[in-house]
């Protein structure tokens, strides 16, 4: 039985990756919008960050991923002791990170927590679900940065919050269907509701960008503090 993921097509990616810091253990990117973090199975689907940067820094592997529509920063290993050293500090939750985005509607609180359980759903696939019974813990921070109203192209206008997510735990989709249980869908989420308000349907990407990094260097120990502005 066919699946939504198995026939899913990425279109052409013509940006490229960013390449912000490197040295002789890891880099740190700036990963485009509508980019896959690691090639699937479809052979149609073999370009990647990891495709892309294995050929400039042959034996890099990823040590997290970010969604095909998310943009923003990514660290990569470039062995296989640097990547053990920063999938244990992933694996212990040692690594902060910050993500830009923008929600549909006025959030009423100015901040808040997400503590919502979030399950595979063989039925729904590729999507998540929030199950309190069958899934893994999860939760997630938010700040609101501010409130406005977008105008778009058919006259109407599109109320909506920008926000920093601080996700504690990393499942799969977790701020993207977060955003959806607090009610306030991320702007441009086709699997989670962000496509659904009037004049949203075309929305050019996901509007949801991996703003900041912080972990330790797993060699030196230094600190590493990185920003990336939003786009949008």
């Amino acid at each position: 039985m066919s699946t939504l993921f198995d026939t899913f097509i990425a279109p052409p990616c013509h940006d490229e990756i960013e390449v912000l810091y490197q040295d002789d253990h890891l880099l740190l990117i700036n990963k485009p919008t509508g980019l896959l973090s690691l090639s699937g199975k479809n052979p149609q689907n073999i370009d990647s960050v990891h495709h892309r940067l294995v050929q400039i820094y042959p034996g890099c592997t990823l040590v997290h991923r970010l969604d095909f529509g998310t943009s923003g920063l990514m660290v990569i290993a470039r062995n296989k002791a640097t990547n053990a050293a920063l999938c244990q500090q992933f694996s212990l939750r040692a690594v902060t990170k910050v993500y830009s985005a923008l929600l549909c509607g006025h959030l009423s609180e100015d901040e808040g927590v997400i503590d919502a359980a979030i399950a595979k759903d063989p039925a729904l696939f590729p999507l998540m679900s929030i199950c309190a019974i069958s899934g893994k813990p999860a939760r997630s921070r938010y700040r609101v940065v501010e409130r406005f109203n977008h105008p778009l192209k058919d006259g109407t206008v599109l109320p909506l919050t920008r926000v920093q997510l601080f996700p504690e735990t990393g499942r799969t989709h977790q701020l993207r269907i977060h955003c959806q249980h607090l009610g306030y869908a991320i702007w441009g989420c086709d699997l989670y509701g962000g496509r659904l308000l009037p004049g949203t349907e075309r929305t050019p990407r996901l509007m949801l960008h991996a703003s900041e990094l912080h972990f330790k260097h797993p060699v030196s120990g230094e600190a590493i503090n990185a920003h990336n502005g939003s786009p949008f």
